[in-house]
C-alpha cells in the first residue's frame, strides 16, 4: 500500500512511518520541509494528490507549546494547521482522478466536554462547547468529501505517551528529581494512550475495509484514570515520589486560563467502536505503557 502520510515527521508521524514500512507499505511525507519521500504542501495544493492507495493527516501545532503566549496569532496558527492542512487533503482527494481507498484523520478528544463523571463513546455528543471542542468540529468536517470511492475514518486520540516526544518528555525532568505530582486537584480524567497504540489504530483504519467513522484513540483503562494515577505510575514506573502537586494557579499561569483546561479538566473516553472493530491495543494499562516509555 502507498501512504500519503501530512505531517508524518513529528512525534506520531514518525511512529506511524515506521510501523507502516515495517508492515511493508510505501510512505510519503507532506512536509514543509524537503526531504526523501516528501512532498511540500503547495505542491499538493498545486499539482493535486501523487498516486496513492490512502492518505493519513497528523498535522497540527503544538498546542501546549509553553515558549508560545496563548494570543489571537497563536490561535490562528493552531487552527489552520489543522484545518487548512486537512482541506488541502480533503480537496486534493475529491478531485483524484484514481482516489485513495482509505482516509484517516487524526483529531482530539478535546471534542467532547471535560467532566468526572460522564463517560464518552464515539457517539456521544460535544464539538460545540469551548475553543477546542469547536476546532474538532471544524477540523473533522473540513475533512468529508463526497460520494463512497473513498473510505473515511477520524481517531479522536487522548494524551499521546512515547519515548522522546509527547507529554511524558516534558513530565520527567521534574519526576526525576522528586519534584514530580499531579496538576491541580488531580482528580480530573487523563485521557491516555501509548504511541504504538495511536499508530496500531492508524494503521488498522487504513488495512481493515470494514473500519470507517469515529473511533477514540484511548487506552481501554484509560476511563478508570485520574491525573493523580498517571503521576502516581510514572513516580513508580521512574522509582521516584510523585507527590508535590502542581498547582491550577500555576498552571494557569503558564499555558493560559484557556490552554490550563486540558490539563486541569478531563474526559472519560471509552474506546468503544475501537474495540469492536477488532483493534487489539498493545498497551491497554497504565503501567506497561509507563514502563516502556521510560526503559
Amino acid at each position: 500500500m502507498r501512504v500519503l502520510v501530512g505531517g508524518g515527521t513529528g512525534f506520531v508521524g514518525g511512529a506511524l512511518t515506521q510501523l507502516l514500512r515495517s508492515r511493508g507499505h510505501e510512505v510519503t511525507h507532506v512536509s514543509r520541509r524537503p526531504g526523501p519521500d516528501r512532498i511540500s504542501w503547495d505542491e499538493v495544493a498545486r499539482s493535486g494528490l501523487p498516486l496513492c492507495d490512502a492518505v493519513v493527516n497528523l498535522a497540527g501545532e503544538n498546542v501546549l507549546n509553553p515558549f508560545r503566549r496563548w494570543d489571537d496569532a497563536f490561535r490562528r496558527v493552531v487552527v489552520a494547521s489543522r484545518v487548512e492542512t486537512t482541506k488541502t487533503l480533503a480537496k486534493a482527494i475529491a478531485e483524484a482522478k484514481r482516489p485513495p481507498r482509505a482516509w484517516v484523520l487524526v483529531t482530539g478528544v478535546g471534542y467532547y466536554r471535560p467532566s468526572p463523571t460522564a463517560e464518552y463513546t464515539e457517539e456521544s455528543p460535544g464539538g460545540d462547547f469551548d475553543f477546542f471542542s469547536r476546532l474538532v468540529s471544524t477540523w473533522e468536517a473540513a475533512a468529508k468529501i463526497p460520494g463512497d470511492s473513498t473510505r473515511q475514518a477520524v481517531v479522536r486520540s487522548g494524551v499521546v505517551l512515547g519515548k522522546g516526544g509527547g507529554a511524558v518528555a516534558q513530565m520527567l525532568w521534574p519526576f526525576r528529581l522528586a519534584l514530580g505530582g499531579p496538576m491541580g486537584s488531580g482528580f480530573q480524567p487523563f485521557p491516555w494512550i501509548h504511541i504504538r497504540d495511536v499508530a496500531g489504530i492508524v494503521c488498522h483504519a487504513l488495512e481493515m475495509e470494514g473500519v470507517c467513522g469515529v473511533l477514540n484513540g484511548v487506552s481501554p483503562a484509560s476511563p478508570g484514570t485520574s491525573n493523580a494515577e498517571f503521576a502516581w505510575e510514572l513516580g513508580s514506573a521512574l522509582g521516584r515520589p510523585a507527590v508535590l502537586p502542581l498547582p491550577g494557579w500555576m498552571v494557569r499561569g503558564i499555558f493560559g486560563a484557556e490552554r490550563a483546561v486540558m490539563l486541569l479538566e478531563g474526559q472519560r473516553v471509552v474506546p468503544k467502536r475501537t474495540l469492536e472493530s477488532g483493534y487489539c491495543f498493545v498497551y491497554p494499562n497504565l503501567s506497561s505503557a509507563l514502563r516502556d516509555v521510560v526503559s
